[in-house]
């Protein structure tokens, strides 16, 4: 079912937002445990079929290269990437947001990773 609400959830996003044509996701490559690898592999899954249905361009970025940009430090702790959002005039809630607010940044002033 996590599956299925998360495709769904990636449906009301799209149809909130009038559409969009790229979309950029976290790329883990380090996992707590197996399952945890084994969700990572199923969203991203989903992800990668949601995009390819519905003409999305689809990037993962590494954890390193959000962290570096948002702190100049490649392995940030929660704390720094909480303050550095806050730093550009964010308040985010807890670190998860934090960390988007990072990505979304990095995607906007690179041109996803293109400058």
């Amino acid at each position: 079912m996590r599956f299925l609400r998360f495709r769904a959830w990636l449906d009301e996003v799209h149809s909130l937002a009038s559409g969009f044509d790229q979309l950029f996701y976290e790329q883990v490559r380090r996992h707590a445990g197996t399952d945890a690898s084994h969700l990572y592999g199923g969203w991203l899954a989903i992800l990668e079929v949601w995009c390819e249905q519905n003409s999305v361009a689809y990037a993962g970025t590494p954890v390193g290269t959000i962290k570096r940009h948002a702190t100049g430090k490649g392995n940030a702790n929660k704390q720094a990437m909480i303050a550095a959002a806050r730093a550009r005039g964010f308040s985010p809630a807890d670190d998860n947001e934090a960390d988007a607010i990072a990505l979304l940044l990095w995607a906007i002033e690179t041109n996803g990773g293109a400058s």
